[in-house]
């Protein structure tokens, strides 16, 4: 199948990459820093095959993943498996090999059903004989995801493993700064505190509100401040 044809699935299969999703949008936390030239470096000749992340919800793996198809353009694949769980496996999986990148987000949320356990095994079989690059993502570590194939385990853990940090108020305080600079907005600690103070804890609502804030700030050409961000949130 041409790539071409696995873009259109992609369409078919009502897939969207987020706009803002890409590696300079992402600001890591000390511990990911190895994690960026590895992503970045996939796809060229010392890259790694495999790389898979993991890490609780809320910590940046979709960005990650659909950030690195942003990067690759046309030559990859980005696969919600979350998404695609009631699908037939192959009719998912079938020829994707043949791109330069897959990335298959959520791949916990496939296993214990063994045709997808049998069809992912397969795929990375495929990938490594095609030279096909896998960037994956789950909730836990290879070694202690729920996987009754244990030739699947062993495959996710043939290539480099990273784990993504659970994100605490400061780091989110950090993320709304930095996201919010990359807007062209100045968004002061003390602001960034009281948001993430009484907002809902998820990142991609907090990211919603920013939005918000971004719209309110330039429509009235105002600056962020509390009671700025109070009046446009009815706080």
């Amino acid at each position: 199948m041409t790539s071409g044809g696995l873009a259109q699935r992609q369409l078919a299969l009502n897939i969207q990459l987020r706009d803002d999703a890409t590696l300079d949008n992402f600001l890591c936390a000390p511990s990911e820093e190895a994690l960026m030239p590895a992503l970045r470096a996939q796809l060229g000749p010392e890259g790694e095959p495999i790389i898979y992340l993991f890490g609780p919800d809320d910590t940046g793996k979709s960005h990650l993943l659909q950030a690195c198809c942003h990067l690759a353009g046309s030559a990859a694949l980005y696969l919600p498996l979350a998404e695609l769980v009631s699908y037939p496996p192959d009719d998912v999986l079938q020829g994707i090999e043949s791109m330069s990148l897959v990335c298959l987000d959520d791949v916990h949320s496939v296993l214990g059903n063994a045709d997808w356990e049998l069809a992912l095994f397969h795929l990375i079989n495929r990938a490594r004989q095609s030279g096909c690059r896998l960037l994956l993502s789950g909730i836990a570590a290879p070694r202690v995801l729920a996987i009754d194939l244990p030739d699947l385990r062993s495959r996710l853990s043939w290539g480099v493993v990273y784990q993504l940090a659970a994100g605490e108020d400061e780091s989110r305080q950090a993320i709304m700064v930095f996201r919010a600079g990359r807007r062209g907005l100045d968004m002061p600690a003390e602001v960034a505190s009281y948001i993430v103070n009484r907002a809902p804890r998820s990142l991609s609502s907090l990211l919603q509100l920013l939005d918000q804030l971004d719209a309110a700030s330039l429509a009235e050409k105002r600056s962020l401040s509390i009671p700025f961000v109070k009046a446009q949130l009815g706080w």
